[in-house]
């Protein structure tokens, strides 16, 4: 349909940007159909209204894009309040629940409330949500036996307890079923002794058992931040740990939850993201855009950048051959890839090269162009081409440069979306301009660094 001046403003702004973000979610929704996560939080999700239905929304849309879904919930501030209605007070020792025979009482009862005011939540139907015109089957079951913590510093923690198994195929075999797993944090020992649980561990051993492909703490904090307060995008269990060891200070609920999520990505756990509870949408941003807003951590890199040798000649032309063939890049033959071999970046996955980029720097004119960025096939939903793009980008800054360039015919709207600007030929370098082939008629676009 054609723009008029009925058209409001900004609609065909507001359009591209929905069909662009569509797009690019596209390649992940495929990926993630069949995928198990885990998602867990706090009781402090369901005291903010908007929060809670918001978060029902999202996984809602979860379900629905075919993630096997588990919910593993916590209930410390309804079990605080439920404790102060009976005039307790509340022990913890090492941010762990002190459970005597009352708090008990108190936990059951505060845990009941809020698995049926979840459950409820998800079986809602109304119209202009997620929600409408589905049905989340919401399941649960006793899949967590317990034992008593016991004495620890001298603190008996009495009722609260720890995991002692997880049915894992008991969960496979309610998952298999389209169904939403629901956990509550508490357990009984094969005496029939009823235990208080950390939804914390508890969602770390459904995760290992049951092998998840991402365990989701939805916490106090967007994630993991380094010295400076920044926020960390990813990381291994290893820099985790390092970071642990030399006591970055981190958000209160963050801090509960690293040394978990440590051990998941140790015991099988594909993904452990760390994201705000309070951001609305988060795991949408996180899961279906390239650069997500939290904390990932892996167990080990996903990918590593290193500049090229002589050695990677053949890589760089086994990645490049197939886009020169299609005319997406212009052919280079063996003899200058090897005269211009340290001008690459290469990205490996597993040790294996499966993207390369060039820099060609012009340092009269503070200026360089970005060429021969390719990426095998497989590996372009993972964002790779960011990865390797980033990296020139910072080569470039280090030598002082202050504009990118690339030229090309096809992928035009990739380097819209990323910052690039359309400009003529007029504006390359005047040495790089006399090469410019107007047969070609590569399109130029411009970063300022």
């Amino acid at each position: 349909m054609s723009s008029d001046a009925s058209t409001p403003a900004g609609q065909n702004e507001s359009d591209a940007r929905l069909v662009a973000w569509v797009r690019q979610a596209a390649p992940y929704i495929h990926a993630f159909r069949g995928k198990t996560f885990v998602v867990a939080f706090g009781g402090e999700v369901l005291e903010d209204g908007d929060t809670a239905q918001a978060l029902i929304h999202d996984i809602a849309l979860l379900d629905s894009m075919g993630i096997r879904l588990v919910l593993v919930h916590g209930a410390r501030p309804q079990i605080d309040g439920e404790m102060k209605g009976r005039g307790l007070t509340p022990k913890f020792h090492k941010g762990l629940r002190v459970t005597d025979k009352e708090a008990l009482e108190c936990v059951k009862r505060a845990m009941g409330v809020t698995r049926i005011e979840i459950e409820a939540m998800l079986s809602q139907g109304l119209p202009n949500t997620p929600l409408a015109g589905g049905f989340l089957r919401v399941t649960g079951g006793n899949f967590i036996s317990a034992k008593p913590v016991g004495v620890v510093d001298g603190v008996d923690f009495l009722h609260t307890g720890a995991v002692r198994n997880v049915i894992a195929e008991e969960i496979r075999g309610d998952l298999a079923q389209e169904n939403v797993v629901l956990i509550t944090p508490i357990g009984a020992s094969p005496s029939g002794e009823i235990f208080n649980l950390a939804w914390e561990e508890v969602a770390e051993a459904v995760a290992v058992a049951i092998k998840a492909d991402k365990l989701i703490y939805l916490c106090d904090a967007p994630g993991l931040t380094d010295r400076k307060g920044l926020l960390i995008d990813a990381l291994t269990a290893d820099e985790a740990e390092a970071l642990a060891a030399k006591k970055v200070k981190q958000a209160p609920e963050v801090t509960r939850v690293l040394a978990g999520s440590i051990r998941a990505c140790r015991g099988g756990v594909g993904r452990v993201h760390f994201l705000s509870r309070r951001r609305d949408g988060a795991m949408l941003m996180e899961f279906f855009t390239r650069d997500g807003i939290g904390t990932v951590m892996t167990r080990a890199p996903l990918a590593r950048l290193r500049e090229a040798g002589p050695e990677d000649v053949g890589a760089i032309l086994g990645l490049i051959a197939p886009l020169e063939a299609d005319g997406t890049l212009v052919k280079r033959g063996r003899e200058r890839i090897e005269m211009e071999v340290t001008r690459f970046s290469l990205l490996e996955h597993d040790g294996v090269v499966v993207g390369c980029a060039a820099l060609y720097p012009f340092s009269d004119e503070k200026a360089a162009e970005l060429a021969c960025l390719a990426v095998m096939p497989d590996y372009r939903e993972l964002g790779y081409g960011d990865q390797l793009r980033r990296h020139i980008e910072a080569r470039a800054k280090k030598q002082k440069l202050k504009r990118l360039f690339v030229l090309t015919t096809r992928t035009a709207h990739w380097f819209i979306e990323r910052g690039f600007a359309e400009s003529d030929v007029d504006a390359l370098p005047k040495q790089r301009r006399e090469l410019y082939n107007f047969q070609r008629r590569s399109k130029v676009f411009v970063k300022s660094l």
